[in-house]
C-alpha cells in the first residue's frame, strides 16, 4: 500500500513544469453552472492542462465526477468582519476535502482573519490533503511555510490595497523561489509570454484562468481594444509644469486641440502651482475626462518631490496625483517630464523597440522605454549621475552652462548664439560646443554598455541645436566604443511631454475599467 508520503510526491511530480487552468464562472454570469465549469475543465485538460483550479465544493464535486486530474479546490465568502474571500473557515477545508478536492488552497495573508493560517493548514493535513496558500508577499509565504503549507502561490499579490496591478508579479516568483522550489504562479497571467516568464522565474506550474475560461473577461479585453480604434478617442488635459513655464494642452488621440502657456512662479509651491493650473483651464471643465501632469523631479507613486531644487523648490514629497485629483475632479496620472516625454516619442513611432530619450535643455533629463513600459520612479535621472569630478553629469551638457562658459571667455551671449557662431567657425564657440558634445558622446556610450536600447532619442534645445548630434556622433566614432549607441532626433519636440503623458493618463484610465471585471 501506498503512504501518503508517496501520493504526495506523485502529486507534485504530476505537477511539476504544468499548466493549471482556473475554472471559475463569472458569479452570476452565463457559464456559472456545473455543466459549463465540468465543460471547461475537461477541454482544459484534453488540451494538455495537467490540472484544475475549482471554486466551491458543489463545482469541486462535480468536475471530480468526471475526471480524476488534480484539483485545487476552494470557496470564496464576502464576510462583513474580515477581508479574507478565499477559504476562510475549517469548516469549508472539510467540504472542498470531502468533494474531491486534491490541494486546498486558502488566503494566507496578514489580514484580519476568522481562522490562523497554522490552523487551516492543520485542518489541510488532518483532511490528508496538499494546501495551497494564497500569498500576497514573501512575508506571507515565509509564515505560512513555517506552518507546514505544501505550496505557496502568488495569487494575492496586488489584491490587498492600493491600485490593482494589471501584469503578472514575476519579481514575486523570484523571491519566492528563495525559500520553495514548490511555487504555484497564480494572478493575472493573461498571455503565453507571461506564463513562460513565471516559468522561468522559478515556478513549479502555471495557473491561468480569465484568459481561458472567462469569457466576459476576454471579450471585455477586445471589446477596449477595439474601442481605442473605433470609438471618439477621449480627450485628456495634459499639463507640462516646468521651471520657467507651463503648459496645459487638451490632447485627443496624441494631437493638440487647445493650449494655454503660462509663467510658473518659482518662489510658489506645488499648491499654488496647482491653483494655478486650474484657473488657467477653468474654461475647459468638462471637456476632459482624465488628467495627466508631467513636472521636473521624480514622482513615485504619485508623489513629487524635487531632484535638483534650482529648478523647482519643493520642500517635501508632495501627493500631486492626489491634490490634483481633488481639484480638477477626474483621475490624474502624474509623470517626470522626461520620462513622459519618452513615452510620447514612443508612441508617436511605430518602432516598438527599446528606447532611451534624453533631454539636453536647462538641464539633462531622461526616460527609459523598456519591453514596451515606462519605467518611472528615477529610471532615467542621467542628468543626476555624477562625473569623475563628483558633480552632477548635467553640470557641463546643459544650457545654463554654455552661457557661463560663453560669458567666461568674454561672450555674454545665450545658448543658441553660442551655436550659431560654432556654425560659423568660430573657435570660442567651437570649442564650447564640441567640448558639450564630447562629454554628452561618452555619456551615451556608457548608457549603451548599461541598458543596451535600440536607439537614443534626443530632444531639447540643446540637443537639437543645429549640428549638435553630428558633433555628437562623431565624438561617438573617436571614441571606438566597443556598443556603438545609434542616436535619432525626437520627432515631437516640445509636444513630447504633453502628448506622453496623456497616453499616460488613457492608458491608467483603460486599466481600471478593466480592472473592475477582474478578481
Amino acid at each position: 500500500m501506498k503512504s501518503k508520503d508517496d501520493g504526495t510526491n506523485v502529486l507534485k511530480e504530476i505537477l511539476k513544469g504544468a499548466l493549471i487552468v482556473s475554472c471559475q464562472p463569472v458569479p452570476g454570469g452565463a457559464m456559472d453552472d456545473s455543466q459549463y465549469v465540468v465543460g471547461f475543465g475537461l477541454a482544459a485538460l484534453s488540451a494538455g492542462a495537467a490540472g484544475l483550479r475549482i471554486e466551491s465544493a458543489r463545482y469541486v464535486a462535480a468536475v471530480r465526477a468526471a475526471t480524476d486530474a488534480p484539483i485545487i479546490g476552494l470557496i470564496k465568502r464576502d464576510l462583513d468582519d474580515s477581508p479574507v474571500r478565499i477559504t476562510p473557515f475549517l469548516y469549508d477545508v472539510t467540504a472542498l476535502a470531502d468533494a474531491g478536492a486534491d490541494i486546498i488552497a486558502f488566503d494566507a495573508t496578514d489580514r484580519v482573519r476568522p481562522v490562523t493560517i497554522e490552523a487551516l493548514a492543520q485542518a489541510v493535513r488532518n483532511a490528508g490533503k496538499l494546501s495551497m496558500a494564497d500569498c500576497s508577499c514573501v512575508e506571507d509565504a515565509r509564515r505560512a511555510l513555517a506552518a507546514g503549507v505544501d505550496f505557496v502561490g502568488t495569487t494575492m499579490s496586488g489584491y490587498t490595497g492600493g491600485p490593482e496591478p494589471v501584469d503578472p508579479d514575476i519579481n514575486l516568483i523570484g523571491e519566492l523561489r528563495k525559500l520553495t522550489p514548490f511555487i504555484i504562479a497564480e494572478g493575472r497571467i493573461r498571455t503565453t509570454e507571461q506564463a513562460q516568464a513565471a516559468a522561468r522565474a522559478g515556478a513549479t506550474c502555471v495557473v491561468v484562468g480569465s484568459a481561458i475560461t472567462r469569457t466576459e473577461h476576454v471579450t471585455t479585453w477586445f471589446r477596449d481594444a477595439l474601442n481605442e480604434v473605433y470609438a471618439p478617442a477621449p480627450v485628456v488635459l495634459a499639463v507640462d509644469l516646468g521651471g520657467t513655464k507651463t503648459m496645459a494642452s487638451l490632447v485627443q488621440a496624441g494631437e493638440v486641440l487647445d493650449t494655454s502657456v503660462f509663467a510658473t512662479d518659482r518662489s510658489g509651491s506645488p499648491e499654488s502651482w496647482l491653483a494655478s493650473i486650474v484657473d488657467a483651464v477653468a474654461a475647459w471643465k468638462g471637456r476632459y475626462t482624465a488628467v495627466g501632469i508631467a513636472v521636473t523631479g521624480a514622482v513615485r507613486g504619485g508623489h513629487w518631490r524635487a531632484m535638483n531644487t534650482a529648478t523647482l523648490d519643493i520642500k517635501a514629497e508632495f501627493p500631486l496625483e492626489q491634490r490634483a485629483a481633488e481639484l480638477l475632479g477626474v483621475p490624474v496620472v502624474a509623470a517626470n517630464d522626461a520620462q513622459a516625454a519618452a513615452w510620447g516619442e514612443f508612441k508617436a513611432s511605430s518602432d516598438r523597440s527599446d528606447l532611451v530619450f534624453m533631454t539636453v535643455s536647462t538641464g539633462l533629463g531622461g526616460g527609459i522605454v523598456s519591453e514596451g513600459r515606462l519605467l518611472r520612479g528615477v529610471a532615467g535621472h542621467f542628468g543626476q549621475m555624477s562625473n569623475a569630478t563628483g558633480e552632477k553629469v548635467e553640470g557641463q551638457i546643459c544650457g545654463p552652462w554654455i552661457a557661463v562658459e560663453a560669458k567666461r571667455l568674454g561672450h555674454a551671449v545665450e545658448p543658441k548664439e553660442v551655436f550659431a557662431a560654432a556654425v560659423s567657425g568660430d573657435e570660442w564657440a567651437v570649442g564650447i560646443i564640441d567640448g558639450v558634445a564630447r562629454r554628452f558622446a561618452r555619456l551615451c556610450c556608457d548608457i549603451q554598455l548599461a541598458i543596451d536600447p535600440s536607439r537614443i532619442v534626443i530632444g531639447g534645445g540643446v540637443g537639437l541645436a543645429t549640428g549638435f548630434l553630428d558633433r555628437v556622433r562623431a565624438e561617438i566614432a573617436a571614441i571606438g566604443p566597443s556598443a556603438i549607441p545609434e542616436l535619432h532626433a525626437a520627432t515631437l519636440g516640445p509636444r513630447a511631454g504633453i502628448v506622453g503623458v496623456a497616453d499616460l493618463a488613457i492608458t491608467k484610465q483603460n486599466r481600471k475599467s478593466t480592472m473592475k471585471t477582474m478578481f
